[in-house]
């Protein structure tokens, strides 16, 4: 069996200044980033279909003590087969070089692109089994 590639992929803000070894940025946010005029981006791709749906972001606040249970759901969201198919993408990118997730998210640590990260960094069938429901409208 062949090693798994070494994917490099790390998670900024997409108001911070671009880096040398940023490689492909891919903002990973639904929204587009408040204050942000989009000729100023610097960006490589938007890949909004990845993000939490708007009910799941709604319920989570970015709350840091929910940040377990929106782990859970969000991984649900995205073993759907639509976002499998962005998920396979940005895999992809990671593998032909570096990769810069950005969100406009203050807590970046407490984030769907952290989330993203380590998916992404990880075996490619991380997401077989989700551990959630699914269901961001539980409680």
């Amino acid at each position: 069996m062949p090693a798994p590639k070494v994917r490099c992929v790390r998670v900024r803000r997409v108001y911070d200044d671009p880096t040398g070894d940023d490689g492909a940025r891919v903002l990973v946010d639904r929204l587009w980033p408040r204050g942000l005029p989009k000729g100023e981006a610097r960006l490589d791709e938007w890949a909004r279909d990845v993000a939490p749906s708007g009910e799941l972001r709604r319920w989570y606040g970015h709350r840091p003590e929910l940040f377990g249970e929106f782990r859970d759901r969000y991984e649900a969201e995205l073993a759907e087969p639509a976002r499998r198919a962005v998920l396979d993408r940005l895999r992809e990118l990671a593998e032909a070089g570096p990769l810069t997730l950005l969100t406009s998210t203050r807590d970046v640590e407490h984030s769907n692109a952290a989330i993203l990260a380590e998916l992404l960094s990880g075996p490619s069938d991380r997401l077989s089994a989700p551990r959630g429901s699914g269901s961001p409208a539980r409680r």
